[in-house]
């Protein structure tokens, strides 16, 4: 039986794209999302229509840019080049990962930082660091979201991350430190894990390793926010945490799925909406 409080993360997220459609039905125009899908990736074909169909339901107008897995870099530049152009559309989104011939880092730089949906150029990861956030990257706003719905004070907690991506890890050490939490950035290779999880206040794991955090890992009453998604030998997804085990110390937990993911469509419809917004003023 779990002791903690189960953070729906479908119902807040919900909540939001209601009051973003709300706001979105005052405008004259709808903002525009451009979404490229380089390849036949089963998973980014889900992530992909999601997100597209989550637009279409608080009044985003999305284009879908769906390109074959050989589809050159000289190609991709192009297309973000036109896209960077177009008046009618708001925000960008490459989709990841991308095939292995084509570099991350120099598509995602080529994007007009402003249109860059998911915060990842570096000029909008140098804003953040600046506590200057422009465009912010989607999971971890979600994670501030998830955060704040439950009024969890966050000033002089212990924070330590699992995970130091550009994606989740490095953008949400800072979010945590501008509202002066002291944080600690752990990953798959930290030695002694427990010892350093077992102090904080508020455990974030993003890293994709099914179980890897278990009851051993927390002290009583830490707030623990699941990240990670993978598959058991089933099939059936699971995340970083042991929620079972988990869930009978902790004082907030998130599961998986229906925690942080269903945050992270909805931020990333709210950067859209940001950007469009910023182009009406």
């Amino acid at each position: 039986m779990a002791s903690a409080h189960i953070i729906d993360g479908k119902a807040l997220a919900l909540t939001i794209r209601k009051a973003l459609s709300t706001e979105i039905a005052r405008y004259r125009l709808r903002p525009g999302l451009a979404t490229i899908l380089v390849g036949d990736n089963p998973a980014s074909k889900i992530y992909v229509a999601h997100k597209r169909k989550a637009a279409a339901q608080v009044g985003i107008k999305s284009c879908h840019y769906q390109l074959l897995a050989h589809t050159s870099e000289a190609e991709l530049l192009n297309l973000i080049a036109d896209l960077n152009q177009r008046a009618d559309i708001h925000g960008i989104l490459i989709q990841l990962p991308l095939p292995a011939h084509l570099s991350e880092s120099k598509l995602i730089s080529a994007l007009n930082p402003d249109k860059d949906v998911d915060g990842f150029h570096p000029l909008n990861l140098g804003y953040l660091m600046r506590e200057e956030p422009k465009l912010v990257a989607c999971t971890p706003l979600g994670i501030m979201q998830l955060i704040n719905s439950v009024g969890y004070q966050l000033s002089g907690k212990h924070a330590v991350i699992i995970g130091r991506s550009n994606i989740v890890g490095k953008p949400l050490m800072h979010l945590l430190l501008q509202a002066d939490a002291t944080v600690t950035i752990c990953h798959v290779k930290t030695n002694n894990l427990a010892s350093i999880t077992r102090m904080a206040d508020l455990i974030i794991s993003a890293t994709g390793q099914r179980h890897l955090i278990n009851d051993s890992h927390i002290q009583k009453g830490a707030f623990v926010i699941d990240v990670g998604i993978t598959r058991d030998q089933t099939g059936t997804i699971v995340g970083d945490v042991d929620f079972d085990k988990v869930s009978k110390l902790a004082s907030y937990i998130t599961p998986v799925p229906g925690g942080v993911g269903p945050l992270t469509i909805a931020m990333l419809l709210k950067n859209t909406l940001d950007i469009f917004k910023r182009g009406q003023q």
